[in-house]
């Protein structure tokens, strides 16, 4: 058998593209910003991470150019041997302070950040425990790593138990959960996980990738936002969100830090960030911790579009976060929804099966600090007329 014959087979893609309402690598001809040049035309943007409106500022960017006129483009090499700058141990420190953690260790990317942590701190006879709707890498990192994985219902505290009670006493255990729920924008339930973990002396770990910036009185994720910063053993997050740049990185204990850097082969066999990503992290950091009120600014634009859509009749799913889905329920409307308000310049993000259950396919929007009411307005009324649409399909 030929191992291409998949490649020519029919898929959801090519289907898609036939009927025209194919939704995917539609080109910017512009930054990231609520409104952005989208194939030539003005679109509203409802699709983007940039929760705290920090991918253009003036501070961010200088940073990135500097960094590169003193750098250079690029490190030629791992942090594990010749790719480790200064600028990579300053932003560890800071991002350690900042979430009043021991130490930090970055990775390339948020993807790699994942890998690199589970394979490396979990190995043979270990457990991971995760909950069902946990990010992809973390799917990816349980596949690399050599321990098992269990599953536990998304969000359900009884299932988990149950999970952590069919494991060997004399096993390694680490609870993995997203923090913030990238789909669904929902919050994991970290008080009883961390209960839980101390009952069957487990380990937790938090992908903070859509925490960070976003939740908790200063930003600083989940942790913050419960008050149990101290009860997280790991911390995984990104910079390619909040922090306007691309990477991501591990907080924790500095005896972890110090075992990962020497373990995990992600970190060790791959080139190191670039400097502008560094410095532009760094930078947006920086401003995040002095202006706070972002992360306030942030969550009013939330409640203000949630409202909206409420008032319009529309369905969404309920959180206290900038992911605001809006349920399609099948594929093909989901796809037709993109390419009609595409149409009339509103960009958001379509999520069908795998990605979730059949029959609950979603548009997912997102919200940026720097929204203003007039754009969520008009991004309001245009969802509700082509939902209204899709409807009698």
């Amino acid at each position: 058998m030929d191992l291409f014959n998949k490649v020519y087979k029919e898929h959801n893609y090519t289907i898609a593209k036939e009927k025209g309402i194919y939704p995917y690598f539609h080109k910017l001809y512009s930054g990231q910003d609520v409104v952005v040049d989208m194939e030539g035309n003005r679109t509203i943007m409802l699709g983007s991470n940039n929760y705290l409106a920090l991918t253009n500022h003036p501070e961010v960017k200088k940073a990135g150019i500097e960094a590169i006129e003193k750098y250079g483009s690029g490190c030629s090499g791992s942090r594990f041997l010749n790719g480790t700058l200064n600028i990579h141990e300053k932003l560890e420190k800071d991002l350690a302070e900042f979430l009043h953690q021991e130490s930090a260790m970055t990775f390339s990317t948020g993807f790699q950040s994942n890998l690199g942590i589970i394979s490396g701190i979990v190995g043979r006879g270990d457990y991971i425990v995760c909950d069902r709707e946990n990010h992809a890498s973390i799917y990816d990192a349980c596949k690399l790593s050599y321990g098992k994985m269990v599953r536990y219902s998304h969000n359900d505290m009884e299932d988990l138990e149950r999970k952590l009670k069919e494991i060997p006493s004399e096993a390694g255990i680490l609870i993995v959960t997203d923090g913030v729920f990238s789909m669904s924008g929902d919050i994991c339930k970290l008080p009883e996980i961390v209960e839980l973990a101390k009952k069957y002396n487990a380990r937790v770990m938090v992908d903070d990738a859509h925490g960070l910036g976003v939740i908790g009185k200063h930003g600083r994720g989940t942790g913050e936002y419960f008050g149990l910063e101290d009860k997280i053993d790991i911390y995984m997050g990104t910079f390619s969100k909040s922090l306007a740049s691309l990477g991501g990185y591990m907080a924790g204990k500095k005896e972890v830090v110090e075992y990962l850097k020497h373990n995990s082969r992600p970190y060790i066999f791959s080139a190191s960030m670039t400097p502008a990503s560094v410095c532009c992290a760094n930078k947006a950091l920086d401003i995040l911790k002095r202006e706070p009120e972002r992360v306030e600014r942030l969550n009013k634009v939330s409640d203000y579009m949630r409202k909206g859509l409420k008032e319009k009749g529309i369905n969404i799913i309920e959180s206290k976060t900038p992911i605001i889905p809006i349920y399609t329920y099948q594929d093909d409307k989901t796809f037709i929804a993109c390419k009609l308000l595409l149409e009339r310049g509103v960009y958001v993000n379509p999520v069908v099966s795998p990605a979730t259950p059949v029959g609950q396919s979603l548009l997912r929007t997102s919200y940026t600090a720097n929204h203003t009411e007039e754009i969520l307005d008009e991004a309001i009324l245009k969802i509700k007329e082509v939902l209204d649409i899709v409807s009698k399909l």
